[in-house]
């Protein structure tokens, strides 16, 4: 295959479909994190418990982001990526507006209002990532797919950022909900200018399942590459959803007099911005997606041990870890390519959508946990013990899944 010259890569590295899709991103991890940023403010405001009903919104979020995992990845691989990316960021919008308008709901079950809303933005925000990345994976030469990816994820990690200044500047937790809804129907204009895939559009009137979800559950190879693709990405959200997240739980432990969870969210997302940016250019330079992830993680878990035992006794110190961290498991666009690249045209869509929010979906049983060992450990070790059991499934799942580097997509399951 002739080298594509400088000018060529960068017209595909830059093009309409990657754009759009890291704009897309961009406001769907904006809208994504919202919640874990203002969970304090925004519950005390509403006369809600921080912790406990704070906890049960998380959840609703994360069950709604499993659900629409499957809606939407079976959906995009019967009805196009585009459908995808149309549907999901219109039903996110509008239940982020609805958020906003939280203080004027009637005061009676006002959790389960927030929890509700919650829910279905979170069924909407399962669609963006997977249907973007299958969109451009497919789009692009298959020597830029890492890069393009990156690209993707690296600009939209940044919405993280912009979620938490958003959140500082706009003088109110419900007002940064309602610019994140204004952003996503403003981008739904955007996204007029697209083109579906090419590989797909050849797919479309064969004789062949789409979207078949119970698919990854029938043929035990299948099952076993979809079961690693999901190991794999465990850390990045171990790393979010209890150690960012929940960062205020480890100041007393740490003699730290008070860690803010919206700003170590922000500048672990600004670490993850940085790392995925960096990981499609590792994996470009390696010509291996398993050997970039596991140099990651490598580099993650050594973040993990001197975070937690390492006398990281001031706020901005753990700060720093964060950022460390998020750098670490900025593999994520990558390991969503890998997702893309195991499977077939027929079931990619599903493949890509439903497995990184099967990750995002484990975070309650991963908390569950936490608090299980809370019981009888520290709350350091607690997060120890269940960083061992993920790091653990993530470091054998990218060293034995197989290779997808040069691997062409146009062919089906």
């Amino acid at each position: 295959m002739q080298e594509l010259s400088t000018s060529s890569k960068l017209k595909y590295i830059f093009s309409i479909p990657v754009i759009i899709s890291a704009l897309g991103y961009f406001v769907d991890i904006y809208d994504l994190l919202l919640f874990g940023i203002v969970r304090i403010p925004s519950l005390k405001a509403l006369g809600l418990n921080p912790d406990v009903d704070g906890t049960f919104i998380l959840n609703a979020q994360m069950i709604g982001l499993l659900l629409g995992g499957i809606f939407w990845g079976i959906f995009g691989d019967k009805k196009g990526r585009l459908s995808v990316l149309f549907g999901s960021i219109l039903v996110y919008s509008l239940a982020n507006i609805a958020c906003g308008f939280l203080p004027y709901f009637p005061k009676e079950h006002l959790v389960y209002q927030y929890a509700g809303l919650r829910f279905i933005a979170g069924i909407g925000l399962a669609g963006e990532l997977g249907a973007g990345i299958t969109l451009v994976s497919e789009s692009l030469p298959k020597n830029l797919r890492a890069i393009g990816t990156s690209v993707v994820a690296g600009f939209g990690l940044m919405g993280a950022v912009v979620a938490q200044l958003t959140v500082e500047l706009a003088g109110g937790w419900n007002i940064s909900y309602i610019i994140g809804g204004v952003l996503g129907i403003l981008l739904l204009f955007l996204r007029i200018s697209v083109s579906e895939s090419g590989i797909y559009k050849t797919m479309e009137h064969q004789s062949v399942s789409k979207g078949n979800f119970l698919s990854f559950f029938t043929n035990k190879d299948r099952l076993i590459r979809y079961l690693k693709c999901i190991a794999i990405g465990l850390p990045t959200w171990f790393c979010i959803g209890i150690l960012a997240v929940l960062a205020n739980q480890f100041a007393p432990e740490l003699g730290i007099k008070d860690l803010n969870p919206g700003k170590a969210i922000m500048w672990a997302y600004v670490g993850i911005s940085a790392g995925d940016l960096a990981s499609g250019f590792i994996s470009h330079l390696l010509k291996s997606r398993k050997k970039a992830i596991f140099y990651m993680l490598v580099f993650t878990v050594i973040g993990v041990a001197i975070m937690l035992f390492g006398n990281t006794n001031t706020e901005t110190k753990y700060y720093i870890f964060c950022f460390w961290l998020g750098l670490g498991t900025g593999y994520w666009a990558m390991f969503v390519t890998l997702a893309a690249e195991q499977f077939g045209t027929n079931i990619r869509n599903t493949a890509t959508t439903t497995v990184p929010n099967m990750v995002r979906g484990l975070v309650p049983v991963m908390i569950f946990g936490f608090d299980f060992f809370k019981k009888d450990f520290s709350v350091i070790v607690s997060a120890a013990i269940v960083g061992i059991i993920v790091f653990g499934l993530a470091f054998y799942s990218s060293l034995t899944v197989s290779e997808t580097h040069d691997r062409d997509l146009d062919f089906t399951e």
